[in-house]
């Protein structure tokens, strides 16, 4: 058990990946009423991601529960957006497919919003886990000498990088329109948080390295993507509807793995304002 929550005696945790992830069972009124809202925080900052196994909160119990957190984004109904790609249910699915691929949200903010909740609706027959690498732990683990060049970079991140995933031969009205809907952000490479400690800023949007040469700034990229992707420092969930995850979206990135883009999947999303300027 995790020493902090241990006190109130109301929730039990269990580790679920050596560098990430921890669940937590626990009754409703207990996380509604806010009285471990400060343990969860801490929990989620060290762990980057906490399950609460089927616990079936309706819309407005996630909400509820999420202001216990922090202040929530004003997304979707009241607080809910759907995770979905059924353009009927989300009018910019086909953007949600940039999902498949290691991401952070918010990439292109100042201030990237700091955690999100998923509760799990309808599931596809097949596929649809989702991952999460923690990028603090895989900051930690890098040489000494590694980390303090990381530390003097920084990277261009854009929405154009994160969607030619997806759409690799988009045409020159689309690719106008995703630079009209984010422009380019710089950020350094290293995040060195307020709490003292750091971690890597990547994903699919991470697009070049700013003052080096462009092949050998994405080829530094990718390696660190495969370095803090590594099982080590991945956890996996495999859902069940009812299923909660909260992550820390300062800490880790995530993907979701290929699913049947026809099959109905829905997971309802609030997400936390970020409270720390990426820097």
């Amino acid at each position: 058990m995790t020493p902090a929550i241990q006190e109130g005696m109301m929730l039990a945790t269990t580790d679920l990946a050596p560098a990430i992830g921890t669940e937590i069972r626990a009754d409703l009124d207990t996380l509604l009423g806010g009285s471990h809202a400060a343990a969860l925080r801490d929990l989620l900052e060290r762990r980057g991601v906490l399950v609460f196994p089927a616990l079936d909160l309706s819309r407005e119990q996630q909400v509820a529960f999420a202001r216990t957190l922090g202040d929530i984004v004003g997304q979707g109904e009241n607080g809910i957006f759907k995770v979905t790609l059924d353009p009927r249910e989300n009018v910019v699915a086909d953007y949600l497919r940039g999902a498949f691929y290691w991401h952070i949200d918010g990439a292109m903010d100042d201030v990237p919003t700091r955690a999100s909740l998923l509760t799990a609706r309808t599931l596809s027959d097949s596929g649809g886990e989702t991952q999460f690498a923690n990028t603090y732990a895989a900051y930690d683990a890098l040489p000494e000498a590694e980390r303090e060049t990381l530390d003097q970079l920084r990277v261009v991140h854009s929405f154009e990088s994160a969607q030619m995933m997806v759409y690799p031969e988009v045409s020159h009205a689309d690719l106008l329109k995703w630079r009209a809907i984010y422009a380019p952000k710089v950020h350094p490479l290293v995040w060195r948080h307020r709490s003292g400690r750091r971690s890597l800023v990547l994903g699919a949007s991470a697009s070049h390295v700013e003052g080096m040469a462009y092949q050998e700034g994405r080829d530094l990229l990718r390696r660190l993507r495969d370095w803090a992707t590594q099982p080590r420092f991945v956890y996996q969930h495999s859902w069940t509807v009812g299923d909660l995850v909260i992550w820390d979206n300062t800490g880790t990135m995530h993907r979701v793995t290929p699913y049947a883009l026809d099959s109905g999947r829905m997971m309802h999303r609030t997400t936390l304002v970020g409270e720390e300027v990426l820097a």
